[in-house]
């Protein structure tokens, strides 16, 4: 079920994160702020005696060697503070009202020999408090302490002289607070201010944090395009052009994957041939209806097929291509045409190396070759004189020609033949292995340029359906996917120009 995607079912999680989190907030405002807090910690526990029992070894020199009955003394430092949200006032200490003291500090198995009080910088006026008047005495492991006033934030220490035990032996302080506690403090260093957020808001933080960041990560990586409009069920095939095989391959793919039950196959011979293939397949449907086949073309179909029905749906670029020990970059419309009629036959006559002039077609199916013969030669290319493109099989040939089946086999040839020259699609400007584009008459063929350039190697390409297949049927659904959205944006990383763009509204009008 849709609703329980992986990133629906993050949002939902963050969603009650963040609720449980808001009345968490709420609740520590209500309650946690409101409440008066006395912390305590130990912040030093060390042995100052002679004796070994205490576990850990110390030098003693002057008083402290010579004060008697101080085999195992230690000395505390002890750090109390009001680490809460409120001010602490002498009333907020409960206790009997005869009782002076507000809080108790009990060694346990230790015996207070002396104590000294420190105040946390600014915080003078505590001391007037540690008074024995005020409360403030020892007596045996207790030390009673006043009912001291602390503002938030304020601290003081007690220094305590104790004999009678070891170091580390427990050290507690107790008293009552009015809506509040006293408890010691745990994971603050000395001197150290307690921490700004507790242990459960920063547990909510990193939790928040974790699934943003998944909800957000499955956001980037998801595909977002939408769905074909009228997706439809079915199988369809689409034949005709080499020179848009690729195209059409990825936008078979993503329409199969974004229509849950279609599948397009693409089995592309030719576009000649392509156009015939579809004309057989919808004689032999007689009245059944538009067979599941479209055809692609590049330039429109040859006479004689009135049946079938066009949709203009890009600009194809093609490209001259010649193998890199040829290092030319341009050719001249007339320099073509006299390489094509054998007048040129080594290209040392055009400023190349001394290599002999090798001409890689395609077969008469290919709407590639029909739009060269037509846009750029002005007449049809020599007969065939080769099989394998390296021999010459007729010897009254001019030069070299071989015919083969597809452009993937063109640019081979072309790249592995020394003096090689061929043609094919523009595929986006990228380079055949072994070989490089020719310019025609100083012009690149560019699809950004392709509305201003006049540029001469491009054609219509032409979608070809038998009559008008249904408008819920699968090759309906995807000629329409063809000129919308981002089956758009497939044509023309493909270096095609889409007929549905403005550019490509006038140069398809023009026909």
């Amino acid at each position: 079920m849709e609703w329980l995607s992986a990133e629906n079912v993050v949002a939902v999680l963050t969603a009650v994160l963040g609720v449980l989190a808001s009345i968490g907030v709420l609740w520590y405002e209500r309650r946690v702020p409101r409440r008066k807090r006395i912390g305590y910690r130990v912040q030093m526990d060390t042995p100052i005696g002679g004796d070994a029992g205490q576990g850990r070894a110390n030098v003693r020199l002057g008083l402290f060697g010579e004060t008697p009955d101080m085999s195992d003394a230690t000395l505390v430092l002890l750090r109390i503070e009001n680490d809460g949200s409120q001010s602490i006032a002498r009333g907020d200490y409960t206790g009997p009202d005869e009782q002076l003291h507000g809080l108790v500090v009990e060694f346990t198995e230790r015996r207070v020999r002396g104590i000294a009080v420190t105040h946390s910088p600014g915080a003078d006026h505590l001391m007037d408090h540690f008074t024995p008047s005020a409360g403030l005495r020892e007596s045996g492991s207790l030390i009673r302490l006043p009912r001291v006033p602390l503002n938030r934030g304020e601290h003081f220490k007690l220094l305590v002289l104790l004999t009678g035990s070891r170091v580390g032996s427990p050290v507690r302080v107790t008293g009552g607070i009015r809506d509040g506690e006293v408890t010691p403090n745990k994971a603050a260093r000395p001197d150290e201010k307690p921490p700004l957020f507790g242990r459960a808001a920063r547990f909510i933080t990193v939790a928040l944090t974790v699934c943003v960041v998944t909800l957000a990560s499955i956001i980037l990586v998801r595909d977002d395009t939408p769905p074909p409009i009228g997706c439809a069920r079915g199988e369809l095939t689409v034949t005709g052009s080499t020179a848009f095989t690729p195209a059409l391959r990825e936008l078979a793919a993503k329409y199969g994957k974004a229509c849950e039950g279609a599948t397009v196959t693409v089995d592309a011979h030719g576009s000649t041939a392509g156009i015939r293939e579809l004309a057989d397949a919808g004689a032999r449907s007689g009245k059944s209806g538009s067979p599941a086949l479209v055809a692609l073309s590049d330039g429109p179909k040859p006479s004689g097929f009135p049946q079938l029905r066009e949709n203009r749906v890009a600009v194809s670029l093609f490209r001259l291509v010649v193998n890199d020990r040829v290092p030319l970059k341009n050719l001249t419309g007339d320099d073509i045409r006299r390489i094509y009629r054998g007048d040129i036959r080594n290209w040392r006559e055009l400023g190349g190396p001394d290599l002999p002039v090798l001409l890689v077609s395609r077969d008469a199916n290919s709407g590639t070759r029909e739009v060269f013969q037509r846009r750029v030669l002005g007449r049809n290319e020599p007969a065939q004189s080769s099989r394998d493109c390296t021999t010459k099989d007729d010897p009254q040939a001019a030069v070299i020609r071989c015919e083969l089946d597809s452009t993937e086999q063109v640019l081979a040839e072309v790249g592995r033949l020394a003096g090689a020259i061929g043609y094919s699609e523009l595929r986006s400007g990228t380079k055949p292995a072994g070989a490089h584009r020719i310019d025609i008459d100083g012009r690149t063929p560019s699809v950004d340029t392709i509305a201003t350039s006049s540029y001469p190697y491009r054609e219509i390409e032409y979608a070809y359906t038998y009559g008008s297949p249904p408008a819920d049927s699968l090759a309906s659904s995807f000629l329409a996917y063809l000129s919308r959205g981002s089956g758009q944006d497939i044509i023309r990383t493909h270096g095609h120009l889409p007929c549905a763009t403005p550019q490509g509204l006038r140069i398809c009008g023009e026909g």
